[in-house]
């Protein structure tokens, strides 16, 4: 430049003009976006910045201090601060040459002090500083030079200006906290500026009147050329990352046969209204599951499996080629999932009539008439027996109850939420230290020794025929004692000839030999030996009148030792509250607790009653 507008400048970084140890501050308060740069209309100096903050929603460039810098005389300094996801540049334009002295004020204001004891106050801001390209700070951390936040630090450098240019950068290199005090929370932060010159200037200090177009020209270009290139790297980077994480998931994806139809997640945002409270179905061991409509008109049911289901990509992927390889009428159809990121989604067919406990005890003006409970009881039979002896591989459910039930609009029943199925090789059981799925429907050997078997889900199905018949839940406090827990007022009820009894009073008419036959078959599957339950298929047979009823001798050893009477308050506790289901609004009181893989719980010893008693008296 043949033309000098001055030898100095000082800036209040983020801020309005201020004076400050006899110095005039110039503000450096114009709104910078995540690609922008600024020269003042004094050409003195320029400002440029790049980058967005990732994952954080306020786009925010400037920090504001609500409290009171200390160690320093002139804390207005420091009320303000300059962010950047990025790069941060600060220009000097038009500085006559020679040596000078750059000086650099910071404060960390946006963490809390160590002594809050918040785990945000582990936080750590970290970036470079680079003045006339040579890096000078390295791993900059502000609140760890100064000896803690809101305390006020500052730095200076000397430097050879030359070409009449100085260039200050604030760079940030991937180092540090990102995630506090809020997501995207990161990158250079600075105070203010100060240049002056280590000798006498010979310039005049006023702008020159009319500079020339080149110089003028070459100072946009010098802005803007670095600025679009990390603009642009910055872009590619975002870009590669995304890439690669779509690439992770599609090679998870390429050894499921058959394949499922994938969504992206903002396809299901969209189609849930943001996952909107109003588009809730209910909430399971897994996670909260939407109603949702895509893009073509179809409505769906979103399943959201939640980071408490402890479920990794692995496993869901798992659950997806699970559900993919079973296809029945009795069966909810999977139609696709997500596993963009760290997000698992998966997307069913929507059934109109919800739940079946719902449908049973529930708000719905349902009327479920004799035949169609009977086919409901039926089908689900069918279906059962399917995945224990037809699917490939062979699946248990081990959540066989009401609220898993759900029903189309031809109060078709289809077994829903394969989340807590386990898979297993023919000729084997398992032995598991974890029980899953939900008291009241549990088998005792489940229960008690987590021992696995397709006669888990029979146990499972005996109960809930129990409820079919009834209208009722397993457990239910609005009735006599004796009458409080279905499965011991059901062998009551066959000692005594009385089976009939059992009949819910809404049903006006009904078919008495498949009601006792029902009744008869729900009481073999609830047998207390795994041995003596039939399986699926035989419960199918006996259910449609193609096989013969076996006669009902034994009444189940749970009943016969224990006193359902002797409860504690512990269990007996009306402060107990029912964990909803997928599907569940029934407003029956009835105490029913969910055991998940996830919860990593003991299974009950065998020497806790108590335990035991809770096992199966309690649920729906």
């Amino acid at each position: 430049m043949s033309a000098m507008a001055d030898a100095n400048f000082s800036l209040n970084c983020g801020g309005p003009a201020i004076i400050a140890d006899g110095i005039q501050f110039e503000a450096e308060n114009r709104t910078l976006g995540p690609a922008k740069f600024n020269v003042t209309g004094t050409q003195k100096w320029a400002v440029s910045n790049a980058g967005l903050f990732a994952d954080r929603q306020n786009q925010q460039f400037v920090e504001n201090n609500g409290g009171q810098v200390r160690s320093t005389n002139t804390p207005e300094l420091y009320e303000t601060s300059r962010l950047s996801p990025g790069s941060l540049r600060y220009y000097g334009l038009g500085l006559e040459n020679g040596p000078y002295t750059v000086r650099l004020f910071f404060a960390e204001t946006g963490f809390p002090e160590r002594t809050s004891g918040s785990w945000r106050s582990l936080a750590r801001r970290v970036f470079d500083v680079y003045i006339q390209g040579a890096r000078r700070l390295r791993d900059f951390d502000i609140s760890k030079e100064a000896g803690g936040v809101q305390r006020a630090i500052s730095r200076n450098f000397t430097t050879n200006v030359t070409e009449n240019h100085l260039e200050i950068h604030l760079l940030w290199a991937g180092k540090g906290t990102s995630g506090t005090p809020e997501d995207g929370y990161y990158g250079p932060s600075i105070s203010a500026v100060s240049v002056v010159p280590n000798f006498i200037p010979t310039v005049s200090g006023i702008p020159p009147s009319n500079p020339k177009e080149k110089n003028h020209t070459a100072l946009i270009a010098g802005v803007t050329v670095p600025v679009v290139a990390l603009a642009l790297i910055l872009i590619f980077a975002i870009i590669y990352v995304k890439r690669k994480k779509e690439d992770d998931d599609e090679e998870v994806l390429l050894g499921i046969s058959p394949r499922p139809n994938t969504f992206t997640y903002s396809e299901l945002k969209a189609a849930t209204e943001d996952f909107s409270p109003s588009n809730k179905l209910g909430e399971g061991g897994f996670g909260p599951v939407y109603k949702g409509t895509l893009s073509d008109g179809r409505v769906v049911a979103v399943k959201q499996l939640s980071v408490a289901s402890n479920q990794g990509k692995d496993q869901f992927v798992a659950e997806i080629a699970t559900i993919s390889a079973v296809q029945h009428r009795n069966l909810v159809k999977l139609l696709g999932c997500c596993i963009g990121g760290n997000r698992r989604l998966l997307v069913y067919e929507y059934l109109v009539n919800k739940s079946l406990d719902q449908a049973l005890w529930g708000n719905q003006d349902l009327h479920l008439d004799w035949p169609t409970r009977f086919n409901i009881c039926l089908s689900t039979a069918r279906g059962l027996a399917y995945l224990h002896e037809e699917s490939m591989p062979r699946i248990v459910h081990r959540d066989v109850k009401a609220s898993n039930i759900l029903l189309d609009a031809e109060l078709c029943p289809k077994i829903s939420d394969f989340g807590l199925a386990k898979l297993y090789d023919d000729k084997k059981t398992h032995i598991t230290t974890r029980a899953a799925g939900t008291i009241g429907y549990l088998a005792p050997e489940y229960a008690m020794r987590g021992h696995l078997t397709e006669k888990v889900d029979v146990f499972g199905f005996g109960v809930l025929a129990l409820e079919i018949i009834s209208g009722r839940p397993n457990s239910y406090n609005s009735v006599e004692n004796d009458r409080i827990y279905l499965l011991e007022w059901a062998w009551t009820l066959h000692e005594n000839n009385q089976l009939l009894s059992l009949l819910d009073p809404k049903l006006v008419e009904f078919d008495e030999d498949e009601a006792l036959r029902m009744i008869r078959v729900a009481l073999l599957c609830i047998q207390a030996s795994p041995s003596m339950r039939p399986p699926m298929s035989r419960v199918v047979g006996m259910l449609a009148g193609d096989i013969e009823v076996t006669n009902v001798t034994t009444k189940p050893s749970y009943i016969t030792d224990w006193d359902f009477k002797d409860v504690t308050g512990t269990f007996m506790d009306e402060s107990q509250t029912s964990i909803p289901s997928d599907h569940s609004g029934s407003d029956i009181k009835s105490k029913n607790k969910i055991i998940s893989d996830a919860d990593d719980q003991p299974v009950l010893s065998p020497l806790n009653i108590s335990g035991f008693r809770e096992s199966f008296g309690e649920g729906r």
